[in-house]
Order: C-alpha cells, then sequence, then structure tokens
C-alpha cells in the first residue's frame, strides 16, 4: 500500500478525515485519509502518494510529484 498514488475523493486537512480511492487488486478502493504534514490540506480531484498505511482502512498521504 506505501508508495500507491490515489485521487481525494473527500478533502484532507487538519481536523478532518478525508477520503481517497487507491487502486487496489485490480479495482480501486476508498480509504479514509490523512495528511502526514499536519497543516497540509488536500482538495478533491489531488493526486497523493500513500506514505503510512494502517489496516484495514486508513492511510497517510502526501502530494504527489505529478
Amino acid at each position: 500500500m506505501v508508495g500507491k498514488q490515489g485521487r481525494v475523493t473527500g478533502k484532507i486537512g487538519p481536523g478532518l478525515v478525508g477520503e481517497v480511492m487507491i487502486p487496489v487488486r485490480g479495482g480501486v478502493e476508498a480509504f479514509y485519509a490523512h495528511p502526514s504534514v499536519p497543516d497540509e490540506e488536500f482538495g478533491i480531484g489531488s493526486i497523493v502518494v500513500v506514505v503510512e498505511y494502517f489496516p484495514p482502512r486508513t492511510v497517510y498521504v502526501v502530494r504527489a510529484l505529478v
């Protein structure tokens, strides 16, 4: 899971539990998402990279270098 890219579908930011869609096993699945850097925000449609994964459905993300 760490290193995979995903697309934000629910705003991620301080005090928010966002959502990101990540390709998994040939499909796409939703995960609860938090910013890895505490004050960072990601709007809907942003591309992010998973840096930490906590099963079953929580990830911490950073902005992807696109």
